[in-house]
């Protein structure tokens, strides 16, 4: 397993949605756009600049519009053809070339654990890489936030989970890390002596937040086979990473980059928000209806 690529990405998403009813009822949260785009191909797109080949994403019975957002789509590409739109074909043309994507499903909701053990037979025995779809990360001029912990598995070759600091009043949404405090910090790479997912407030070991962002050695998958359900009645990713410390050494890395947490309502409110300002079709409209608003209030 020493200094292999890490070439595989797996993005659970067969989760039913339930903060975003009643939108989610017949469509995939993966598929709510951020402006015109699902955010899902934000996640996908990340993972392809990170020098990802091939994705797994984790689905269930009621996902099948992301299968259609990345297949080829013949009669609307003529159509749009016919319309003299060259430039929207190449557009849906390359979502459909953006990287190998498979799927999976999740036949019961287990937890994100039990997803992750879905991709047993599709990783093998390499290194991969794990994007939760509730976190898009934008860090615009440096490296985007998955190849920052690909470039720190290779420096360790070692599992490292992307961290950031949250609100001490937030702790109990996350997984939170515990620092090694035998081993000193190197620059934004830490060991981890522990972790635990969702800690009351007065209880968690920090304030670095696990972020939807791994890269895990395959090690992991023996430890979900027989990790027992943990908060909320499911399989947690946290408990058995937590587990492989006692195996090998695991590690967590600060990444830079702004990140939205598109599963809540107000965070994708803020990505929306913020991706049209940064548009330039939009910019100059949405800027001034804000102003419009903040005046008027």
């Amino acid at each position: 397993m020493k200094n292999q690529k890490v070439r595989k990405a797996v993005i659970p998403a067969a989760g039913l949605g339930t903060r975003f009813l009643p939108a989610t009822k017949a469509l995939a949260k993966e598929m709510l756009p951020i402006v015109d785009t699902p955010t899902i191909q934000y996640i996908i797109e990340e993972a392809v600049a990170s020098g990802i080949e091939e994705v797994l994403v984790i689905t269930n019975s009621n996902k099948h519009a992301m299968e259609n957002h990345f297949d080829v789509n013949y009669e609307l590409e003529e159509r749009l053809k016919a319309s003299g739109k060259d430039a929207q074909v190449k557009m849906i043309r390359d979502i459909a070339n953006l990287a190998n994507i498979y799927y999976i499903r999740q036949k019961e909701p287990k937890g994100l654990g039990h997803a992750i053990l879905c991709a047993e037979t599709f990783i093998g025995d390499e290194p991969f890489a794990v994007l939760l779809g509730d976190d898009i990360v934008v860090n615009k001029n440096s490296k985007p936030a998955l190849q920052q912990l690909i470039d720190a598995y290779q420096q360790t070759q070692s599992s490292v989970v992307g961290v950031q600091t949250v609100d001490k009043k937030d702790v109990n949404k996350y997984g939170i890390v515990e620092p090694d405090v035998m081993h000193s910090p190197k620059g934004r790479l830490v060991k981890l002596s522990s972790m635990v997912e969702k800690p009351a407030v007065d209880k968690a070991p920090s304030q670095m937040a696990v972020l939807g962002r791994y890269v895990l050695t395959p090690e992991i998958f023996d430890l979900l086979k027989t990790q027992e359900t943990g908060a909320g009645g499911e399989i947690q990713l946290t408990d058995a990473i937590k587990r492989l410390m006692d195996r090998q050494a695991v590690y967590a890395y600060d990444f830079e980059g702004v990140r939205y947490d598109v599963g809540d309502k107000f965070g994708f409110i803020k990505a929306t928000i913020d991706f049209a300002i940064d548009r330039e079709d939009l910019h100059d409209q949405v800027l001034a209806y804000i102003q419009k608003i903040a005046r008027e209030d």
